[in-house]
């Protein structure tokens, strides 16, 4: 069974849609012929973005490299969107020379997330490389065998925030990580992909009833209130601790 593939006929919502004319307008006007591509992934190109509280997520592919003048280019299309785009809360955007995208080392990295989690905007468009993928083990491990050092790094951060709001952007980005990572663990057996994080905890628990009350933990922290503290680091304690224990036992299984 393939995997979707995101309707890149399907339009953009319209709250959206001049953000992107206008980013594409920077990325030409800053690259020039340099630009080889660009595509939009998350909720953004999934077209459930909600205003105030979704990112436009990015991936702008050039031909050379633009080190020097990168900052600079992708820091005035932050400070542009911040003034002019005040429903989008951030702009996030990976950067990629072309001849590191469509090779074999890239099946599962870029291949994967451009063939299924992307849409292509502008230029040539690198997805078609890559033939259609399957669920497996495979594409779960390269993309969440990474979990333990989510964890270190996002409870550290959750237990130094000085703000709620800080603490909140970092307890939601963890919780998404564990929740496509909880599903990512099964995506072998279901035979599915998923990207909504409450999609992939409600799926993982078909497999896993027994863990309902820390998907619904999880779930609450994606919610826009800071949870006491010693709460959100206990739950990444004891589901975190599990669910790294569970890729690290499958790796060996399967390898």
């Amino acid at each position: 069974m393939t995997l979707q593939v995101i309707d890149p006929k399907q339009p953009f919502q319209s709250e959206y849609q001049p953000a992107i004319n206008d980013l594409l307008k920077f990325l030409r006007g800053g690259l020039g012929e340099n630009l080889h591509s660009v595509y939009l992934y998350g909720s953004v190109a999934r077209k459930t973005a909600k205003p105030g509280k979704s990112n436009i997520d990015v991936i702008v592919v050039t031909k050379r490299s633009f080190s020097d003048t990168r900052t600079t280019l992708l820091n005035t299309i932050k400070w542009r969107f911040q003034q002019s785009f005040k429903h989008i809360t951030e702009v996030s955007i990976k950067t990629v020379l072309s001849s590191e995208v469509a090779t074999l080392e890239s099946i599962f990295s870029w291949g994967f997330q451009l063939k299924h989690c992307s849409v292509c905007i502008y230029g040539e468009d690198l997805s078609e490389c890559f033939g259609d993928y399957e669920p497996s083990w495979e594409i779960a491990k390269h993309w969440n065998m990474d979990v333990e050092d989510w964890l270190a790094v996002y409870r550290n951060r959750i237990a130094r925030s000085s703000s709620a709001e800080e603490q909140i952007k970092a307890q939601k980005i963890i919780a998404k990580k564990l929740l496509r990572a909880s599903h990512s663990l099964v995506m072998h057996r279901d035979k599915k992909w998923f990207d909504d994080p409450t999609e992939c905890g409600k799926q993982f628990l078909r497999f896993h009833p027994e863990k309902t009350v820390d998907i619904e933990r999880l779930n609450i922290l994606l919610m826009d209130r800071a949870i006491p503290k010693r709460s959100v680091v206990g739950i990444l304690d004891s589901f975190g601790d599990w669910l790294v224990k569970q890729y690290k036992k499958t790796e060996f299984r399967i390898g």
